[in-house]
């Protein structure tokens, strides 16, 4: 077990953290939520099927451990809210954007601050599909969804990704063959 753990986490630990930091826009938090991900592998891996591959099994485990931290943040930041004394402090955010590679480019930057309007659904399948570049049917199976929900998912998110980006004020560049980041 030891060998086939290390394995799949040399293979893949930087694809979960990709998608895990792209979905909650913090690095520590990501690194936390990695190890939650590697955790429930080891625990679940012998009920592990084969059905899908191992990828999809991960990015499978990586969105509910996404899932299970927003719905432990929601009642936190709410508290955080209602405590803070918008009159005396200022907001500051420190967390770098997505990959950091985002400063050199500003349509990109722009493009990962159009995403973070996209709905949590949107996101993901976005992230799964054109920066992780898994297929629909890989994305369907790492989601739990069919490839149907997949390719409607997608086209609804950009198609709203584009109208951000042009109330962003980029005209150009945004459609299926030039989301790609690398």
């Amino acid at each position: 077990m030891d060998s086939l753990f290390e394995e799949l986490y040399e293979k893949y630990h930087h694809d979960v953290f990709s998608f895990l930091f792209y979905m909650v826009k913090n690095r520590e938090l990501a690194e936390d939520l990695v190890q939650e991900v590697y955790i429930r592998v080891l625990k679940s891996y012998d009920r592990f099927e084969g059905k899908s591959s191992e990828k999809t099994w991960l990015f499978s485990i990586a969105r509910h451990v996404a899932i299970d931290s927003f719905r432990k943040q929601k009642g936190w930041k709410q508290r955080i809210l209602e405590t803070f004394d918008w009159s005396r402090q200022e907001v500051k955010d420190y967390a770098p954007l997505p990959e950091e590679v985002a400063l050199q480019n500003e349509q990109v930057q722009t493009m990962y601050a159009c995403l973070d309007r996209c709905t949590t659904d949107q996101r993901m399948v976005l992230i799964l599909r054109y920066i992780q570049s898994l297929s629909i049917a890989e994305t369907a199976q790492a989601l739990g969804w069919t490839e149907s929900k997949v390719k409607t998912t997608q086209h609804r998110g950009l198609k709203i990704l584009k109208t951000y980006m042009e109330e962003s004020g980029v005209k150009e560049g945004v459609n299926d063959e030039k989301i790609r980041v690398e």
